[in-house]
């Protein structure tokens, strides 16, 4: 049976006899023997000492990729390294905390510089514990040298990959160490992995999330929905940015934002070739109402009447929407961020409000409904129909209340063929509008005809919710589109040579 791990080395004999468990070959072997290029799913662990570029070490890394197999460090980590000034800017936010953690850390030498050696994210000092960590989630590689120096506040001078044949031989140990808890956590192949497992997917969520757009159970049904097609998923947190090189691709299960860690490792994923549901720029369109207030207008889409508001305009969202008016901040979500103000007063202290967060607002005219439909749209077609009810004695869906709590209104789910085709219409549009994701469309039926009031690009996909219809078919829909894509990205790459 073929190997699932490989670890690459300039001196294979002595890493063999350190790591016997695993199988160790030359670089050289690795480019040459024909062997380790038909051997699907293999993940290449790159531990030679010369990575610059066309050096043998960097054609690994590179033949890796054109594979099809996973490799860390990847040919993109080693191009950042390779010039200061590609990788200074990723380093800036970093540096901040450097000077109140080597507060009381060991002292520059004589020239005000000091080494840390950080394999797999961990660091010999514990209070570079953290920054170690993101620097390899930044550049994923098993080992980084990395040269502080100190001029009025500590910098990071120098960020480099090197091989085994760098350590110090009191480094060893701590590596070793290091490479078996890296290897534990997902490195080694799963005992019971199957060869019709064919992909690795990646599920991220957040355990304490109190919304989350889908619940424990759901997260199971995608779970053994993609083992019936090949695909071994598994739950990750943000804590694993850094080992997303690990995996064919991602799934984000977890309420996404623009300026936090969702976006972060969408579009980490994105460059990295994954197949990503939610990509990038549906995270970035889809967050923003502004953006799709306007989206939906060059689209031909109804919305609620609506304005962008500066400070200063409330006369005119007074005048052209009157009352009762919502207003909403640009990247709200699960109904945070959203007021209706019902006359004047409420309209200036609501917006003062809102506007201590935010330059724009977003003002909508009321439109009152017992439910809103939520068109759930995936690759363009449609594959769930719910009517989401309002929160019993309030306005909206969900009540966030003063004390915490969070009010919600009952769900149901229809076939297809019961909602009514205006409906599934603006929802299929409105979602091919923004890209070929996964989107959850909330439609309002009126009297005056059918309003898109906004896409989700992360819907809620709940046990005993949305998948009231399908069951178990709606998770087995969403794990063949990313069974399809990644035929599709198989198929399309060019055969190693």
């Amino acid at each position: 049976m073929s190997p699932r791990l490989v670890l690459l080395a300039d001196d294979p004999a002595r890493v063999s006899r350190e790591i016997p468990q695993h199988t160790v070959i030359g670089v050289r072997e690795y480019l040459s023997d024909g062997r380790w290029s038909r051997i699907r799913g293999l993940r290449v662990l790159n531990l030679c000492h010369n990575t610059q570029y066309r050096s043998p070490g960097y054609y690994a890394s590179l033949l890796a990729e054109a594979r099809g197999q996973r490799v860390l460090p990847s040919v993109r980590t080693l191009q950042d390294l390779s010039r200061k000034r590609l990788y200074a800017t990723d380093v800036e936010a970093l540096e901040r905390s450097l000077d109140q953690a080597l507060e009381n850390g060991p002292q520059a030498d004589p020239r005000g510089r000091l080494e840390l050696m950080v394999f797999f994210g961990e660091a010999q000092l514990e209070q570079l514990r953290s920054l170690s960590r993101s620097l390899f989630e930044a550049f994923p590689a098993p080992i980084l040298r990395v040269q502080l120096k100190r001029n009025g506040t500590w910098q990071i001078d120098s960020i480099r990959t090197v091989g085994l044949r760098s350590l110090e031989s009191d480094d060893r140990p701590r590596f070793l160490a290091a490479l078996g808890r890296h290897l534990g956590r997902r490195w080694a192949p799963p005992r019971d992995r199957g060869e019709s497992l064919r992909y690795d997917l990646a599920i991220l969520h957040d355990p304490e999330e109190a919304l989350a757009p889908s619940n424990h159970r759901a997260l199971n049904r995608f779970i053994r929905a993609g083992r019936e097609l090949g695909i071994e998923a598994e739950l990750i947190t943000r804590k694993d940015l850094g080992r997303l090189g690990e995996y064919d691709a991602l799934f984000i299960r977890e309420t996404t934002a623009v300026n936090h860690h969702t976006y972060l490792f969408a579009r980490t994923a994105a460059s990295e070739g994954l197949v990503v549901i939610d990509d990038p720029d549906s995270i970035l369109r889809c967050t923003n109402k502004i953006f799709l207030k306007e989206l939906m207008e060059r689209e031909g889409i109804p919305t609620p009447p609506s304005l962008i508001l500066t400070g200063g305009e409330l006369d005119r969202a007074e005048s052209e929407l009157g009352y009762p008016v919502v207003l909403k901040v640009p990247d709200g979500s699960f109904s945070r961020g959203v007021v209706k103000a019902a006359d004047r007063a409420e309209l200036e202290e609501k917006s003062a409000a809102l506007f201590q967060e935010t330059e724009l607002l977003l003002a909508q005219a009321f439109v009152p409904t017992r439910f809103d439909w939520r068109i759930g749209v995936l690759a363009g077609e449609p594959l769930f129909a719910c009517r989401y009810h309002m929160s019993r004695g309030h306005w909206q869906i969900l009540d966030h209340q003063a004390s915490g709590g969070v009010g919600e209104g009952d769900v149901d789910t229809l076939p297809l063929e019961e909602v009514p085709p205006a409906v599934l219409e603006a929802g299929v549009r409105a979602a091919r509008a923004l890209g070929d994701g996964l989107y959850g469309v909330d439609v309002k039926e009126t009297e005056e005809g059918v309003m898109v009031i906004e896409v989700n690009d992360n819907p809620n996909i709940d046990a005993g919710d949305e998948d009231q219809v399908l069951g178990k078919e709606l998770y087995l829909r969403v794990m063949r589109e990313f069974s399809a894509r990644l035929d599709k990205r198989t198929q399309g790459k060019p055969a190693a040579g």
